[in-house]
């Protein structure tokens, strides 16, 4: 897509100057329009006159872009401010989450992929399932698509658009650089599925889309980051309220930064990855025969691992809290102990003050979560 900067490139400075003052008022009421829904979505019905006290617009620009979105059916008044005695009555205007769906879809699990229709808030209202059955490549690219059909199918109300949490690398486009189990590589999901829906598609890697997921539905801190454990490890990173993508959009794969010298064999083709010793089979067959106090020493040497692993992370980047997503019977306990220790432990005072290792909030709905979170900011600007 053209941004402002390369068509000014192109047309030369002259014609470039006269496409900004085009460009730059659009841009303008975009951002506008999201500082209203923002508002409306996090903080409930507000008059005018409020939202324009909260988001620092005129009185005139929140009138007519609340006129707007009524047209379009984003907001609805909702009736008279309570409590209210003196001057003109002011009417409440809120956003309208329940008039609209998001279909999202899950690819995190090599075995199942998962889909929800789900309302602007969150909650599922519509649940799906579909074995993946080995496919990979195109004819797994057909069958996403089949199944992200029946779930539009199965909306009760208009579908804004789709998100999806991919494993791999996947840049700002939605282009899946690299995701070796998917056997895809340079990969323009997001563009085929939009062409072959008819809907605005949006894709981001799995870990990233439960950290957006956590950030806005399950109340995690502005800078924080979350662990997704399953058949690999990844994680997706969010600092001052914003996701850290990277210079080649590969933020977060912690999974396979080395930790155990001379290791085990990683997927990678590396060996001693952090995935070899902290994915859900490698934590299983560690326990596997073990009575509860030796189960938990061995998830505990592990939690070292992985605390070790974290410290750098959350100290260079002054991190509020870590999240583990996952299964909860390996790394809720010793582990998740051992490892807040040892973070406590490697970073500085002022860095490990107040710092939180904590389970995700969302549990297996994170990336699903994630998803929706992805249309939202990008149909409606609400993260």
């Amino acid at each position: 897509m053209s941004t402002p900067t390369t068509r000014t490139v192109r047309r030369g400075l002259g014609a470039g100057l006269r496409a900004t003052s085009k460009v730059l008022p659009e841009h303008a009421r975009a951002h506008n329009r999201s500082l209203v829904l923002q508002h409306l979505f996090h903080e409930g019905p507000t008059s005018r006159a409020d939202l324009a006290r909260a988001t620092s617009l005129t009185r005139v620009t929140i009138s007519d872009l609340v006129n707007v979105l009524l047209a379009e059916g984003l907001v609805e008044e909702l009736g008279v401010q309570p409590g209210r005695r003196v001057g003109k009555p002011a009417i409440l205007v809120g956003m309208r989450t329940d008039a609209y769906q998001i279909v999202a879809v899950d690819l995190s699990d090599d075995a199942v992929m998962r889909g929800a229709v789900m309302t602007l808030t969150g909650e599922a209202v519509v649940r799906r399932s579909l074995p993946v059955a080995g496919h990979v490549g195109d004819e797994l690219v057909d069958l996403l698509t089949r199944f992200a059909r029946t779930l539009i199918s199965a909306a009760t109300r208009p579908v804004i658009g789709v998100g999806v949490g991919s494993p791999g690398v996947v840049d700002g486009a939605g282009r899946v650089v690299e995701a070796p189990n998917r056997q895809w590589t340079d990969l323009p999901l997001a563009a085929i599925l939009t062409d072959r829906l008819a809907l605005p598609v949006h894709v981001a890697n799995d870990a990233n889309s439960a950290a957006l997921g956590e950030y806005t539905y399950g109340g995690a801190a502005d800078s924080m980051l979350v662990l997704t454990v399953g058949q690999g490890v990844g994680a997706g990173v969010m600092v001052d309220g914003s996701r850290v993508h990277g210079a080649a959009d590969a933020a977060g794969e912690l999974g396979h930064v080395t930790v155990v010298e001379d290791g085990e064999q990683c997927a990678c083709g590396r060996r001693g990855c952090l995935e070899t010793v902290l994915a859900a089979p490698a934590l299983r067959r560690a326990v596997a025969g073990l009575d509860p106090a030796a189960a938990d020493e061995a998830l505990a040497g592990v939690g070292r691992t992985l605390g070790a692993a974290l410290a750098p992370v959350v100290g260079a980047l002054n991190l509020g809290e870590v999240l583990l997503s996952g299964p909860a019977d390996l790394l809720d306990g010793a582990l998740r102990s051992a490892a807040l220790q040892t973070l406590t432990d490697r970073t500085m005072p002022a860095t490990a003050a107040g710092l939180r290792l904590r389970m995700a909030t969302l549990d297996e709905d994170v990336v699903l979560a994630g998803a929706a979170v992805l249309v939202l900011a990008a149909q409606l600007g609400v993260s």
